[in-house]
């Protein structure tokens, strides 16, 4: 394939939800066909509002697409979104492009790479670094990885989501990049938790901690960002609490996979999780803070 402009590349877009969303917006809005379909019919109405195209089944929306994007939530769901008669691997075409960008792990992402070859398809592991509000700004940064032969079909896709592009090599390299990376995150917000209610503890006003930590070079944007929220009492999800567990999971699950230990990660699951189990898995991961300080 060498189709690389907008107005000559058809997308079949599987998955919008809280990240989904943005991301089909911004195709959308660049001039890309985009043909959607989500288990939640809620969502679709919106972009198809915004000129997206509705499709019922995922074989309806892969039917004569040229790229296929994945933005869900495991690899189980993908599995049975491409199965069976009205699954996406009915209509897609040999040689398309399938542009897998959620977090599914390691195991997952192998298992559906194998898969696509096997049809054909040429398979792309591109999961994105960045929350709702990169993904509406077009500034993810995609950690991809895949055949050569596919970049030409997803850079144009790449350049209207992310700010920067990371080719790591052969597929599954984005996913262990991603991995890493949300490990950082997660470490960091534990971090700020703990950093938080250090302070309280000794009598000080954590604000003008963080103001400190702000100005001085161990402050981190996003740590500083995540400390105000917590202070706020604001925990509108950017990336909700129990897709954060989840990937912590895999995380750990990767790390033992190869003999290594997270032991901040490992010490932090428990409360993460139960937290999620307390009904506070749809708010922004930075409600941790809440339960610290319970």
């Amino acid at each position: 394939m060498s189709k690389q402009n907008a107005n000559e590349m058809a997308i079949a877009f599987l998955g919008v939800g809280q990240m989904g969303t943005p991301m089909a917006s911004r195709l959308i809005s660049a001039g890309f066909s985009v043909r959607v379909w989500n288990r939640s019919k809620e969502r679709v109405k919106e972009l198809v509002q915004r000129g997206a195209i509705e499709a019922s089944t995922p074989a309806e929306a892969t039917a004569s697409a040229d790229v296929v994007i994945t933005m869900l939530p495991d690899g189980p769901t993908i599995e049975a979104v491409f199965g069976g008669a009205e699954g996406a691997f009915a209509t897609l075409a040999s040689g398309a492009v399938w542009l897998q960008m959620g977090t599914i792990g390691i195991d997952w992402t192998e298992r559906l790479r194998k898969t696509a070859t096997e049809a054909r398809i040429l398979f792309v592991d591109a999961p994105v670094s960045g929350s709702v509000s990169p993904a509406s700004a077009g500034q993810l940064i995609i950690l991809a990885s895949g055949p050569d032969e596919a970049q030409s079909m997803a850079e144009p896709i790449f350049g209207v989501l992310g700010s920067h592009t990371f080719w790591l090599g052969a597929a599954g390299a984005g996913s262990r990049a991603k991995l890493v990376l949300n490990n950082w995150l997660v470490d960091l917000v534990e971090m700020v938790v703990e950093t938080l209610t250090f302070s309280e503890a000794l009598g000080l006003d954590p604000r003008v901690i963080v103001e400190i930590i702000a100005d001085a070079p161990i402050g981190s944007p996003y740590a500083v960002t995540k400390a105000r929220g917590m202070l706020d009492g604001d925990y509108s999800p950017n990336f909700a609490l129990k897709l954060a567990v989840k990937d912590t999971l895999l995380a750990l699950e990767a790390a033992r996979s190869v003999g290594e230990e997270l032991p901040i990660t490992a010490n932090l699951i428990a409360a993460w999780q139960r937290a999620v189990s307390d009904g506070a898995g749809d708010l922004d991961l930075s409600v941790v803070y809440r339960y610290a300080r319970a």
